[in-house]
């Protein structure tokens, strides 16, 4: 057993976020574990761009009030104790709500090693976030 040292907090960059989002990675899993987990803090209107990951994610909601959403699906308001699975390969985004802040631990695999962990897309426009 070990104590891990805890890495600096990193700005979600602007690529794959809109407002601001910081995040802290909790493990990155080596060879034979392939597990990612870190926690991440959205402000309120905050949001991840649309993206898909190779192996699934699950998100557990520990703060906030947020909102998350499927391609195609509706915009689904996530509270603390919230869990939520997004299979392989489903197109997504999620972020804090337009007035409140969101904090979830998000926890996916990495893929095989010629496979991206995720492919990340277009931003979230107002009008799919919802706010004009």
């Amino acid at each position: 057993m070990q104590l891990l040292p805890k890495t600096p907090s990193t700005k979600g960059p602007a690529e794959m976020f809109t407002g601001d989002v910081w995040f802290d990675v909790i493990i990155r899993g080596e060879e034979p574990s392939r597990v990612r987990v870190n926690t991440v803090r959205f402000a309120p209107g905050a949001r991840t761009a649309w993206h898909k990951h190779a192996q699934g994610q699950t998100l557990h909601v520990t703060d906030g009030v947020g909102l998350i959403q499927a391609r195609g699906g509706e915009v689904t308001t996530i509270r603390p104790g919230d869990v939520i699975y997004t299979p392989p390969g489903e197109w997504h985004w999620h972020g804090g709500s337009p007035d409140n802040f969101m904090v979830h631990t998000a926890i996916w695999e990495a893929g095989e090693p010629d496979v991206p962990e995720s492919e990340w897309g277009e931003h979230v426009t107002d009008a799919e976030y919802g706010v004009s």
